[in-house]
């Protein structure tokens, strides 16, 4: 009897030995995740900001707290980049699956002259209905552009269309307390920015 319970206790404390490995190594693999995009180490709180969106609306970042935010700067007579970036927020979002209503998808203009918010609702609307375009005052949209760093010059062609737009071509990824944690280069795998996604809402949860 006392060789059957010495089995018993042994295998008990096996079990509970196996399960805490188990815990160990979850916790090691959680703790050791490396971010794909290019990480801020100390998170900086996002530049609040309030815009028009397509609907004529105010939109304001802060009060989409509790939500990752990403923000792509660009324009609707975009010819390449920007409907390229617009089309990965659309696989973004399709991976995403159930979880794609945590993630806001902004796409903010840097050629106020010309997209307003009646043209803002046809140009991101034709990739999602669930996209936010916004624009606003110049003035408003300057202290946006300065916040994030954001590069734009008008290029005149001479053609029908009159100009386009160089401009920064990178998304920012918001996290849901409202700090600015990670961007990501233009053609930026579509994978790896839903595996981050992914991560931080596990995090969040």
């Amino acid at each position: 009897m006392e060789v059957m319970k010495s089995k018993y206790g042994l295998l008990g404390t096996g079990i509970v030995i196996g399960v805490a490995l188990m815990l160990v190594g979850w916790q090691i693999v959680q703790g050791s995740y490396q971010y794909q995009g290019s990480l801020i180490e100390t998170p900086l709180p996002a530049a609040d900001f309030e815009l028009i969106n397509q609907d004529g609306d105010p939109y304001r970042l802060s009060e989409q707290r509790g939500q990752i935010v990403l923000i792509f700067f660009g324009y609707t007579h975009c010819p390449d980049v920007c409907p390229l970036s617009l089309a990965d927020y659309r696989a973004i979002k399709a991976q995403l699956g159930e979880q794609a209503g945590q993630v806001e998808y902004l796409f903010i203009t840097v050629d106020p002259e010309r997209d307003t918010p009646e043209r803002m609702k046809i140009y991101v609307t034709s990739f999602d209905p669930d996209f936010t375009g916004l624009s606003g005052s110049m003035e408003a949209l300057e202290k946006v552009w300065s916040s994030y760093g954001v590069y734009r010059a008008k290029v005149e062609t001479g053609s029908a269309s009159g100009y386009t737009m160089d401009h920064t071509a990178r998304m920012y990824l918001i996290d849901p307390s409202g700090n600015w944690r990670l961007t990501y280069p233009f053609g930026f795998e579509v994978e790896k920015v839903v595996a981050d996604l992914q991560h931080m809402l596990r995090e969040e949860n």
